[in-house]
């Protein structure tokens, strides 16, 4: 499908992308790396049918911005979707209502910070397969970062072999003709490389240990969403915070990985349109796609 995000939001470092859908309740759908706002392509319509949708890629992701110099990393993030939510706020006139946040991979760390160190204001909070603590950046992350000067140079077939076999990790399932070609269009080209290189660079494990000592003091009702068969966040960052945040409801998908919007999609907008601590219908796995 077609994925096209036509607002603008301007910034110091470079114009970040945005759309909007639907009306009623605000409800904002953040990704994580090394994705995009296309991973939420057939969750965000669904959910217009009763809900503002908001979605946006994030600085150096997907179509805002990509540049040498910009600030990339979670705390900066954090701060730009505070000021996000005040711009939505302000434009589409929410008056007192606060918007539900949902957020995927190291969106999920972009929202805490937002939550818990910008006073950004939620009604509730989904965090799927989410950073948001516990020892996240090791194995390929860490080998990436520290050597990120190394692999800013690769051969432009052997980069995107790179980010596509850490992209196929990502699903149990596998994903439909045309979705890994879309993931990978933003990381190609000399632009799209270093960019690519360049959150690693900047996303630093400190920028999450600086989150783990206010996980008590989430007072907004919240729901953990985990892929049973994640091989990049597996289920114990999801007991992490489920331990940590009062009051969280643990939630696993079976059949499903760290891209439970590719290989779940029914069950996770089931779990998205009911409210917190409702049990939806459970859906059959989804049969895996052609590789």
């Amino acid at each position: 499908m077609r994925w096209h995000l036509k607002e603008k939001f301007e910034t110091p470092d470079g114009c970040v992308r945005w759309a909007s859908f639907g009306a009623g309740n605000p409800v904002v759908l953040l990704h994580g790396s090394p994705f995009s706002s296309y991973i939420w392509r057939e969750i965000a319509p669904a959910l217009a049918l009763t809900r503002r949708v908001y979605v946006w890629d994030l600085l150096g992701f997907g179509a805002s911005d990509k540049r040498e110099g910009q600030d990339v990393g979670l705390a900066a993030q954090g701060r730009l979707f505070a000021r996000l939510l005040e711009h939505w706020r302000t434009v589409d006139r929410w008056g007192a209502s606060r918007p539900g946040v949902v957020a995927h991979d190291v969106g999920g760390a972009v929202a805490l910070r937002a939550l818990l160190i910008e006073g950004a204001q939620y009604r509730d909070l989904t965090l799927v397969d989410a950073v948001g603590g516990g020892a996240w950046g090791t194995g390929y992350f860490k080998l990436i970062r520290e050597n990120a000067h190394i692999f800013e140079q690769l051969p432009d077939y052997a980069h995107e072999s790179l980010v596509a076999s850490h992209l196929r990790r990502a699903t149990h399932t596998g994903y439909r003709p045309g979705v890994l070609d879309a993931y990978l269009a933003p990381w190609r080209g000399v632009e799209g490389q270093a960019a690519f290189y360049r959150q690693y660079r900047q996303f630093a494990q400190r920028q999450t240990d600086e989150l783990e000592p206010l996980l008590g003091t989430v007072a907004v009702p919240t729901r953990l969403i985990w892929g049973r068969e994640d091989r990049l966040l597996p289920e114990e960052f999801g007991e992490f915070l489920h331990e940590r945040i009062p009051h969280a409801e643990l939630i696993r998908v079976e059949g499903a990985g760290h891209t439970i919007q590719e290989d779940a999609p029914a069950e996770l907008l089931a779990h998205l349109a009911t409210g917190f601590g409702a049990v939806p219908t459970p859906t059959a796995p989804r049969t895996p796609a052609p590789r």
